[in-house]
């Protein structure tokens, strides 16, 4: 048994048309609703862009901060879509939640190439007490 094993990459995949969620690591320094530093989300742009560019239906999900489980306005992820958005050249639509049924609507209702940011994940207690209903 002499082959190293291989890691299968998004590049191994045929992902036109498909829903991809990509879990992304967002978490930047945010002062009265500006972006600070927006190195995370710069570094993910090639792995955004490459499913994009291949008709995926990217559907993204980050936390921001630590708002214990509660809606807090200054660690809603609308920035950080806007933000994505402009470093795209295109839009980056933001859904107000992360889970429920508006969100399975604006999910099915993707095209291709479309690209949206869900809600903080952190909003919902479930997330930070590793509920496995909510995961």
């Amino acid at each position: 048994m002499g082959g190293a094993l291989q890691k299968a990459t998004i590049r191994d995949l045929d992902v036109a048309g498909k829903r991809v969620l990509v879990r992304v690591d967002f978490n930047v320094p945010i002062e009265g609703g500006r972006i600070v530093d927006d190195t995370r989300i710069r570094e993910a742009l090639p792995t955004i862009q490459y499913l994009v560019e291949r008709s995926a239906r990217v559907i993204l999900i980050t936390h921001l901060g630590r708002p214990d489980g509660q809606v807090d306005d200054a660690y809603r992820t609308t920035p950080l879509a806007e933000r994505l958005g402009e470093l795209m050249g295109r839009p980056v639509r933001h859904l107000e939640d992360c889970v429920g049924p508006s969100v399975e609507a604006a999910v099915r209702a993707m095209r291709d190439g479309e690209v949206v940011m869900l809600e903080n994940v952190r909003f919902n207690p479930g997330e930070t007490k590793n509920d496995p209903a909510f995961a």
